[in-house]
């Protein structure tokens, strides 16, 4: 959402809060609105349900404060137009609409170093969460994380609402997150240290291309026993799902890049509905370079 709105609608992103001040303002609440139609006629024509996210990434407590603005009425605001659009897909025959709350993390999600310590972590990002648990949504997700620290801060903060949360990490095609850590480890920590644990896991801001490389070398590592991680093989299933870039190009590459990079949607398409066959993802989705036309190609290849 970021970044079609960067493109299509220069200087309407908020200098602190990105999109997530747009739905408080009439023109950017149709802007958003526009795009989210797009995402929703795909669903109605596949006949397939659909997750929605605020557009809150990183519009955390201080963030919130800096910008000068009600964290209760901004979260409320977003979740309202959701909300709204949800009925009118429902009334238009649309089948199910599931609203997610999103976080992110406080530094350059790019940036492993920008990472927060988990004790920072939970007390920054818990006002975030419990606001947007009371606004009514039905899930949390945070997304875009690079370092374990921050992400196991996070889930305790999601974990506190009592609302059903995700946790998204950007990886390497190693299989391991932007700090080092390998993907299996940072599922294992949180599902052992956080209370309730995850429903599951995701990867973002990943092209499906290198997505596939990290999952077969996490099996690999997981059947063979040549890790040093000691995980069982069945952590792989916690992970249900990739929100996938629309360029192959390293995060790196991208971070600041002044043209968009992006597949054609068809061969994208089947890259993800790959993906569902071979490594039984079932939350499949756009993140930076991906429009109504990425989904739409998921949706005819699945």
């Amino acid at each position: 959402m970021v970044e079609r709105v960067r493109r299509g609608a220069p200087g309407a992103l908020h200098p602190e809060l990105l999109t997530a001040a747009l739905a408080l303002d009439p023109a950017g609440r149709t802007l958003l609105e526009s795009i989210w139609r797009g995402y929703l006629a795909v669903a109605r024509s596949a006949a397939l349900p659909i997750v929605l996210l605020t557009p809150t990434w990183r519009a955390n407590r201080e963030a919130v404060a800096r910008a000068g603005l009600s964290g209760e009425a901004l979260f409320r605001g977003n979740v309202a137009v959701l909300d709204a659009l949800r009925r009118a897909h429902a009334a238009a025959g649309g089948g199910p609409v599931l609203i997610a709350g999103l976080l992110g993390p406080q530094g350059d999600a790019y940036d492993p170093r920008a990472a927060l310590g988990e004790r920072e972590a939970a007390v920054l990002h818990a006002s975030q969460a419990s606001s947007l648990a009371e606004a009514g949504v039905d899930l949390l997700t945070a997304q875009t994380l690079p370092a374990l620290s921050e992400a196991r801060g996070l889930a305790r903060a999601m974990a506190g609402t009592g609302r059903p949360y995700l946790v998204s990490f950007i990886v390497r095609a190693d299989g391991a997150l932007l700090d080092g850590t390998p993907l299996e480890d940072a599922i294992g920590a949180i599902d052992r240290d956080v209370r309730p644990a995850p429903v599951a896991y995701t990867i973002n801001c990943v092209h499906p291309a290198p997505c596939r490389e990290v999952l077969a070398a996490v099996r690999e590592r997981l059947q063979s026993g040549t890790g040093v991680t000691g995980q069982a093989p069945g952590v792989l299933a916690r992970v249900i799902g990739l929100q996938a870039n629309g360029s192959a190009l390293p995060p790196e590459a991208l971070d600041g890049a002044d043209a968009l990079h992006s597949d054609e949607p068809d061969p994208w398409g089947a890259a993800m509905a790959a993906l569902r066959r071979d490594f039984g993802l079932r939350l499949l989705g756009g993140c930076c370079g991906t429009d109504e036309r990425h989904i739409a190609a998921i949706a005819a290849h699945l």
